[in-house]
């Protein structure tokens, strides 16, 4: 995924901890209310924080985009980032040719140039995130030592940050897992 230079601490944290995460799961809610979740290849992360996938026009997602929330896991770094926000579709040709990728044309055949191809553009509002220790040797320690204290030992940060896509931000502080 390409990164840009964020515009904020909390989108640069953010970028962080995503960077290295290849596949996100959307979920959305459908039109009878139910949950439903898609693996997503993220594109890019452009300055202000939103995140760019390609996408059917014909899809039922595109339809349910109101409300949307993006989940990234790293199991092998012990890091998990929920965000959450709403998406909206464009079709700007330009832009589709900038991200196009080899690895899409399974599902566009016509490259950069499929009929149904779109972009969805996930502006995220909010984020929580735990970020464990990147050792799987301290994060083991860590969960021996929780059990057997009955509390959280070592077992790194959780945080939210919020209003990412306002122009103030704000950061609930980091605490421990």
């Amino acid at each position: 995924m390409k990164i840009a230079i964020q515009t904020s601490a909390e989108l640069t944290h953010v970028a962080k901890l995503i960077e290295d995460i290849p596949i996100a799961m959307l979920t959305t809610l459908d039109a009878n209310g139910a949950l439903v979740s898609r693996p997503m290849s993220a594109l890019e992360m452009d300055a202000q924080g939103a995140l760019w996938f390609f996408t059917d026009v014909q899809s039922s997602k595109v339809d349910h985009l109101r409300a949307v929330n993006l989940s990234f896991t790293d199991r092998d770094q012990g890091s998990y980032v929920s965000l959450s926000g709403h998406g909206e579709i464009d079709s700007d040709h330009d832009r589709i040719k900038s991200l196009w990728t080899m690895f899409a044309k399974p599902w566009f055949p016509s490259g950069p140039d499929s009929d149904n191809l779109a972009l969805l553009k996930f502006v995220p509002d909010s984020a929580d995130y735990w970020d464990g220790p990147s050792s799987k040797m301290v994060r083991a320690f860590g969960m021996i030592a929780s059990v057997v204290t009955g509390k959280p030992v070592a077992m790194g940060e959780h945080g939210s940050h919020t209003a990412l896509s306002a122009s103030t931000l704000a950061t609930a502080p980091a605490q421990p897992t």
